[in-house]
């Protein structure tokens, strides 16, 4: 069992949701990023989803387009954000890792290598933006030789054909995007999500995470008692920007946010024990 289904077997027990923020690798300082991931998981993060940097990320909106262009003045790699994941495990073991990115990098290495050196690493999942699941066999059979995850995004316009689809190519979890546009996008409406989640529930077993449009920790809480994760990125990524000049800075501030967004999601689900069923 792969360490994504490991940790969301171990939330489901205790009726917790899973909180998954997102970082760019690389951003603003390379340095920055191995320790603020450890400093995330021990402020209440279940799953770490680290941004891959390319030059065109078309899903995303200003924030992290920045981020991107931040990173990529440090020259990060896919090859330097794999040996980040490497030196991250030096120390963790256990907290569960998705790459996001676009295609391009992981098709310039090769599906097969980089299948085999995410997992050498120590990544668990994959998350490719532009990647639709009607050309995303070859990779897909790669991740899967080397026991990854392949993650896909829903959107509100996805049609139940799509869905179902999607849920057969899809393993690890889902990834419900909630709103229609770009990331940083806001007037997130939680009774459409939930509604559209229902209609996912129907078509799949695997755990459903909402990302999009959750700036704060009342919303986190909100989007906690309907979906198995919340996803939060922009709102993470904008405070790390501020701080960009004083990088330091964003190993306190930054898990400080977290630690809010965590106690939000347990104060609305009414459980505030820790997860005891997956080791730190």
């Amino acid at each position: 069992m792969s360490r994504i289904a490991q940790q969301f077997q171990a939330l489901k027990r205790h009726r917790r949701s899973a909180l998954i923020p997102f970082i760019m690798a690389g951003d603003p300082e390379p340095w920055v990023t191995v320790p603020l991931l450890h400093a995330l998981v021990k402020s209440g993060a279940d799953v770490l989803e680290l941004g891959v940097p390319f030059s065109d990320p078309m899903a995303d909106g200003p924030v992290i387009q920045r981020a991107a262009e931040r990173a990529l003045k440090h020259k990060i790699s896919l090859t330097r954000v794999l040996a980040m994941v490497r030196e991250f495990r030096g120390k963790d073991i256990t907290t569960p890792v998705v790459l996001m990115g676009y295609l391009n990098p992981f098709e310039v290495m090769g599906y097969e290598l980089f299948a085999q050196q995410a997992a050498t690493a120590g990544v668990d999942g994959v998350l490719t933006v532009d990647l639709p699941p009607e050309e995303a066999e070859p990779l897909r059979v790669a991740l899967s030789q080397h026991e990854l995850d392949a993650i896909f995004l829903l959107a509100p316009t996805s049609s139940p054909e799509r869905i179902k689809l999607i849920a057969n190519a899809a393993s690890g979890f889902i990834y419900y995007v909630s709103l229609r546009g770009v990331t940083g996008a806001s007037h997130l409406d939680v009774h459409e999500v939930a509604a559209k989640l229902k209609d996912i529930r129907s078509a799949t077993n695997l755990p459903l995470g909402v990302g999009f449009g959750i700036s704060s920790p009342e919303t986190a809480g909100q989007v906690a008692e309907i979906a198995d994760a919340v996803v939060v990125g922009s709102a993470v990524v904008k405070r790390m920007e501020d701080m960009a000049a004083t990088p330091d800075k964003i190993l306190t501030e930054v898990p400080a946010f977290t630690a809010r967004l965590r106690e939000a999601m347990d104060r609305a689900t009414s459980v505030p024990q820790p997860v005891t069923g997956v080791s730190r």
